[in-house]
């Protein structure tokens, strides 16, 4: 998709939202910063809308720092037009409509990407939603697909199944062919991940999550545990795997250690693994988009596949988007409209 803009040649300055010091959604603020220049296998991008994440609040906070090289402002996906190509780009033109996974920088006017972590945006796609897509679609596609190994006819469970994660990885989970299991927060939570194509969804606030697992899989357990929660959670994830699962942590919202009984891992022949994406290499990233690109993003082009939206924020109302995900209130993908 090309954009209609004419002229595309980016200023010398623009306006970005970072923070001098980690602290409180109020740290976040608007100033004028120069627009980057791409390096060789880099693009420009003109910054249409840039997702929100958990990361970016963790970032803000102090505790996720940006990894060497990358920019300090937040934002780790976006979507917009390319507004100029580094040495050796060939696989876009100027003017063509992205969106990108980036290790930082999405906050702001224009961003700088790499051009191999950049994925097309197809005609029916509407630039919020392609904003929305690519942390979720990587994330969850290298962690359940790749290093869970998830196969058709397989059961996953979801913590957060409301989240950007948690919805992505029930839609893709559901295009594949696993039955999906998810918790939420509430009822009206647990209708919603119904609605976006969970097959069960567990109150965890009124019931104990393993019971009710082990009463929908009729006393089997589920193959695969995707989970951002970690800490005490993990022991009691064990008790909902079938033998030979496999328990995939991408986030320790709920501690970062855990205890749990080996013997039951080697008993059960249970495989731990876990990962996080930004401070991965740029080869990895590039071979990961590719690999979406020829598998998943053929869903995306034939309108298969949308993010679930919950908000849009204008650039300069960062604070007020971080304060609803802080709030955990939200269903679906934050957005920010630059």
């Amino acid at each position: 998709m090309l954009a209609d803009a004419p002229d595309l040649k980016p200023p010398a300055t623009m306006t970005a939202v970072g923070y001098e010091s980690p602290g409180g959604p109020e740290v976040l603020r608007a100033t004028v910063v120069s627009v980057p220049a791409p390096g060789p296998g880099e693009v420009l991008v003109k910054v249409a809308f840039a997702g929100v994440n958990r990361p970016d609040v963790v970032q803000r906070q102090g505790n996720y720092p940006p990894p060497p090289g990358a920019s300090p402002i937040p934002g780790l996906e976006i979507s917009g037009t390319i507004a100029a190509l580094g040495e050796g780009v060939d696989a876009f033109v100027t003017g063509e409509a992205v969106c990108a996974l980036v290790s930082g920088g999405g906050y702001a006017e224009y961003c700088i990407a790499k051009a191999a972590h950049c994925l097309p945006v197809p005609d029916g796609l509407a630039m919020d939603e392609a904003a929305a897509l690519p942390e979720t679609l990587f994330t969850v596609w290298h962690n359940v697909f790749e290093r869970g190994y998830a196969r058709q006819g397989e059961t996953l469970l979801v913590h957060g199944g409301t989240s950007g994660i948690g919805t992505m990885a029930t839609m893709l989970g559901r295009h594949f062919g696993l039955t999906v299991i998810v918790t939420s927060g509430s009822p009206d939570k647990c209708e919603a991940a119904l609605k976006i194509g969970a097959h069960h969804a567990i109150d965890y606030k009124a019931a104990d999550f393993v019971e009710e697992v082990a009463r929908i899989t009729g006393g089997r357990g589920v193959d695969l545990v995707l989970d951002m929660v970690a800490g005490s959670y993990v022991a009691r994830n064990l008790k909902c795997l079938a033998p030979e699962g496999r328990h995939v942590t991408i986030a320790v919202q709920g501690g970062a250690k855990a205890e749990i009984n080996m013997a039951v891992v080697m008993s059960r022949r249970y495989t731990l693994t876990g990962s996080t994406l930004r401070p991965r290499s740029d080869e990895f990233k590039a071979l990961l988009a590719q690999e979406i690109l020829e598998c998943a993003w053929p869903l995306v082009e034939e309108g298969e596949l949308r993010p679930v939206m919950d908000a849009r924020f204008p650039l300069a109302e960062a604070a007020a988007a971080h304060v609803r995900m802080e709030a955990g209130d939200h269903i679906g993908k934050i957005v920010l409209e630059v």
